[in-house]
């Protein structure tokens, strides 16, 4: 096991206009499960392959453990990578395809036998030792690269959304034993995935990047309830946290004809550059108050899901300059008398708005 640390690494593809990677700077603790989120495009997976040796580091450092590995080759690193699509070989067993990198490092028949078959027992993979993968479930497939990782006992496991191929039930099932794996063994992993569910819920920690710069690391909590700037505000949360931009105004931020009730210090500091905050709420912090209160929304969707149901709402009277999005989400009671084409007025307390500088996106309270 071993730390790992980017530091200022960056990664520019040729005749490219930015940094596929800008300055990263991250350090993963040892024994860390480290997750990379972020949407497509994001940086998030050449990160991965730059530490596993895959990308070329054009300006900056990585270190693993005590050793600077910028310039090592893949097989100098001591790490295990899990592909998304698996990458076993078809002409091989389970048994074969686990043992193959350590017959290609030269350990004796037994020992090989020995690693594989430790390994198959933690996975629940002895009944299909002598299958070959075309035999084998999604699911089955996927814990047979992990196994192939596991019996190398490397440094670092690094996983690229190794859950991708699976269908949802599979994939709710198979993070959960990944997380429980990676506790058992203690091995540091970094895992890539762009599900920030699947990020939430495997983490000890978190990385959001968006355009090759990371935006804010910290554990599944904080993300949620600290975001460090809009971009991770309206990314972490399912559903999204509501955004709405509007004037400050004496006691609050005005939206339209409504008002959310913002403290005077945040106002002052969110406002200081051109008068416009944004303001953010969790859908399950939102309460419907009177007629008149709040901000005036017309119900456009109800979406029952048996312990909870959500509200899809549009502002009725959004102004043209609103800077985010006039649809607010609202979690309720699943028993609540609501309709479709209704009009409601929403409110939440003020201690649970995030309040945003709506020009540089940053967090200010």
């Amino acid at each position: 096991m071993a730390t790992v640390s980017f530091q200022q690494a960056s990664r520019i593809y040729p005749k490219s206009e930015r940094p596929a990677v800008d300055s990263l700077d991250l350090e993963i603790a040892d024994g860390e499960f480290l997750v990379l989120v972020g949407p497509s495009g994001c940086g998030k997976s050449t990160s991965l392959r730059m530490l596993a040796g895959l990308e070329e580091v054009d300006t900056g450092s990585i270190v693993i453990g005590d050793r600077d590995v910028t310039d090592s080759p893949p097989k100098e690193r001591d790490i295990a990578m899990v592909f998304q699509n698996y990458a076993l070989y078809p002409h091989m067993t389970v048994e074969e395809n686990m043992g193959f990198a350590l017959k290609l490092a030269g350990l004796s028949k037994d020992e090989r036998a020995t690693r594989v078959r430790e390994a198959a027992k933690i996975l629940d993979l002895e009944p299909y030792l002598s299958r070959r993968p075309k035999a084998l479930s999604g699911g089955q497939r996927q814990r047979v690269a992990m196994g192939r990782a596991i019996v190398r006992n490397p440094q670092v496991f690094l996983m690229d959304e190794p859950l991708s191929n699976l269908d949802a039930k599979l994939r709710v099932q198979t993070r959960t034993q990944i997380a429980a794996l990676q506790r058992r063994l203690g091995t540091t992993t970094v895992y890539v995935t762009h599900d920030q569910v699947e990020a939430m819920t495997m983490g000890d920690r978190v990385a959001v990047l968006k355009d090759g710069v990371l935006q804010q690391c910290d554990t599944p909590g904080v993300l949620y309830d600290r975001p460090a700037n809009v971009f991770v505000a309206g990314f972490i949360g399912s559903p999204a946290m509501n955004l709405v931009t509007g004037d400050a105004v004496d006691g609050g931020v005005q939206v339209g004809s409504g008002m959310l009730p913002v403290p005077r210090d945040h106002l002052t500091r969110a406002a200081a550059s051109n008068g416009k905050v944004t303001v953010g709420f969790r859908p399950e912090t939102v309460r419907l108050v009177g007629p008149g209160e709040g901000l005036p929304v017309r119900v456009n969707v109800v979406e029952q899901l048996g312990s909870d149901a959500f509200l899809y709402t549009s502002l009725a009277d959004a102004p043209d300059d609103v800077l985010h999005s006039a649809d607010l989400v609202v979690r309720t009671e699943p028993r609540t008398p609501v309709a479709a084409g209704q009009q409601l007025w929403l409110g939440a307390d003020r201690g649970a708005l995030h309040v945003f500088d709506a020009q540089t996106q940053q967090r200010v309270d």
